[in-house]
């Protein structure tokens, strides 16, 4: 682990086998079974280095995060490889974009890092009336195994740059690649400005966001693990944001079926990630005019995908991340069988083959009558997608929004003013017209309702995040 400045393991000196996704049981590393007491020390350290971090000159944050961009981009490939082995991801189509947008997220918040100021306010020539925006302090950081990467970028160069000090708890099932970061990260920061522990949820995770020493609590995961969080945080009213999860729909019209439709749509399901995405858009609602054609697109499309080895050039589709998870897909695949969905693609586990040496699901393409099933309801986070026929623009808008998530959504049309009339009625945090990709650095990115609280990966979500605003009055002599 990462504390202080220096690489140490845990104080019980206990260890914790990681393996690969791609190979089932197979272990790759060994790493420091973290506990409430380093938490502690990790905290202790931060918050030692808060107040010279929070004094430097906002070029000083700006020059490290510049240099840390740089540092990823030099090990791209590395952490790219890393990724792979560490979360089933596929290198080409989803390890290496997100090594790459991991520098780009430091790049942007060190661009903005001299934006966080306040504002004079007119009072009269015997007053001078101001603001100034000033760091929370220490902030807990909690990642997810699906994207640990991406998801660090969301939190660590956001945090740095607006002054404050960093813990972060890797997620147990991939902290290799938040481990190297660390390493790359420290080279350039003073010691303790970034602190990392590995462990579990319970006995590292939750001492971290119940830590009396931490000011905020950043945290990506599930729905149901961030009400517990932020339940703990308000026990002593901490700063809390949270991302969490998604049912997202993709309302596909007929004017918005295109040579670049299909591509899009398997963008914003996230198959490249084997669906184990919050943004996925999981329901596709194809008007009925074009859903015969839209559907046999797709699913010919999707044939032609290779599932295997993350590390392999040829591999669209990589890994399950492990075998809970693994599990929880099937018993969904289950689940559709049960309530009468037709799966015209895929549907079950592989049986035999190599795809059985790990945890490999082929990407599954269900049709339903309507909203009110299971898979239409819940969170999968697998490679699976419902297809649901839809008529009245009315009635899909209420599909859509009938859901007590709201995080992503995607329109597909080129009549502009239905696009943007739908899109303004879809109660999600985040919607897409005509494409499917993943954020951008600058963007406001966060969700509606069981979604989350808060924003990031934006100047918005810096200020609001990371900052708190002091007003200063001061009298003037005439």
């Amino acid at each position: 682990m990462l504390v202080g400045g220096e690489r140490v393991g845990a104080a019980a000196g206990e260890w914790a086998d990681v393996t690969t996704p791609s190979r089932r049981g197979q272990v790759v590393a060994r790493v420091p079974r973290g506990r409430a007491e380093d938490v502690d020390r990790a905290v202790r350290a931060a918050r030692a280095a808060f107040p010279a971090w929070r004094a430097q000159h906002f070029t000083v944050r700006q020059r490290a995060l510049g240099r840390i961009a740089d540092a990823v981009e030099e090990h791209q490939e590395e952490l790219a490889r890393l990724t792979a082995l560490d979360t089933g991801n596929a290198l080409r189509t989803q390890a290496r974009p997100e090594a790459a947008f991991l520098a780009a997220l430091f790049r942007y918040f060190a661009g903005v890092a001299g934006e966080v100021k306040g504002t004079v306010l007119p009072a009269g020539d015997d007053q001078l009336q101001y603001t100034r925006l000033e760091p929370l302090g220490v902030v807990g950081g909690v990642l997810p195994w699906n994207s640990p990467l991406m998801i660090a970028g969301f939190k660590v160069p956001a945090a740095l740059a607006a002054g404050n000090t960093v813990v972060l708890k890797a997620a147990e099932d991939a902290p290799l690649t938040i481990l190297r970061l660390a390493e790359l990260c420290a080279e350039h920061l003073p010691p303790g400005v970034l602190n990392v522990v590995t462990g579990t949820g319970e006995e590292a995770g939750a001492p971290l966001v119940a830590h009396p020493g931490v000011d905020k609590v950043s945290f990506t995961g599930s729905t149901e693990v961030g009400k517990r969080v932020a339940v703990s945080a308000a026990e002593r009213l901490a700063h809390v944001s949270l991302e969490l999860g998604g049912k997202n729909p993709s309302i596909v019209f007929p004017s918005g079926v295109d040579d670049q439709l299909v591509d899009g749509l398997l963008l914003s399901a996230r198959f490249s990630r084997q669906g184990q995405s919050c943004t996925a858009g999981s329901r596709v609602f194809l008007h009925e005019d074009v859903h015969d054609e839209v559907l046999g697109r797709l699913v010919e499309r999707l044939r032609t995908w290779t599932v295997g080895d993350p590390l392999d050039e040829a591999t669209d589709m990589g890994a399950i991340i492990n075998e809970q998870q693994f599990s929880s897909v099937c018993g969904y695949l289950d689940a559709g069988r049960e309530e009468g969905l037709t799966a015209v693609l895929g549907g079950s586990a592989p049986a035999e083959g190599p795809l059985t040496e790990g945890y490999y699901l082929t990407p599954t393409v269900l049709t339903a009558p309507g909203n009110d099933f299971r898979l239409m309801r819940e969170e999968v986070f697998g490679p699976v997608v419902v297809v649901v026929p839809w008529r009245d623009v009315d009635d899909v808008v209420r599909m859509a929004n009938d859901t007590h998530y709201g995080l992503a959504a995607y329109v597909w049309s080129h009549d502009l003013d239905e696009a943007l009339t739908t899109a303004h009625r879809l109660e999600a945090g985040w919607v897409q017209v005509n494409q499917g990709g993943g954020q951008v650095a600058g963007q406001s990115y966060g969700g509606y309702k069981q979604s989350g609280l808060g924003r990031e990966v934006s100047l918005e979500g810096m200020l609001a995040g990371f900052t708190q605003t002091k007003q200063v009055n001061v009298r003037l002599r005439s």
